[in-house]
């Protein structure tokens, strides 16, 4: 009987061990993938303005107009900072 209860305490430490590394874990991989923001220079003529902004896990889109030169969409990656694509409007 004394082993029964050695055992099921161990196990129960060996539980809620496992249940808060589980936890701190999850908690670090949450936060730590929220990078420290990159910048990014969009390199647009004056007068350009941000029309809207969408944002993807890993990409940003940010639809322009105006500068003299037609509507266009600018994609992001959020982790470099460097631009990926852009796409004119009509």
């Amino acid at each position: 009987m004394g082993a029964l209860k050695v055992a099921v305490v161990v196990m129960g430490v060996l539980i809620v061990g496992g249940t808060l590394t589980l936890g701190v874990l999850l908690a670090g991989r949450m936060s730590g993938s929220s990078a420290a923001g990159a910048s990014a220079l969009l390199d647009e003529p004056p007068g350009t303005a941000i029309a809207g902004v969408s944002l993807a896990p890993d990409r940003l889109a940010v639809l322009l107009h105006g500068g003299g030169v037609a509507d266009r969409s600018v994609v992001v990656d959020t982790r470099s900072g460097r631009v990926v694509a852009r796409v004119g409007l009509r």
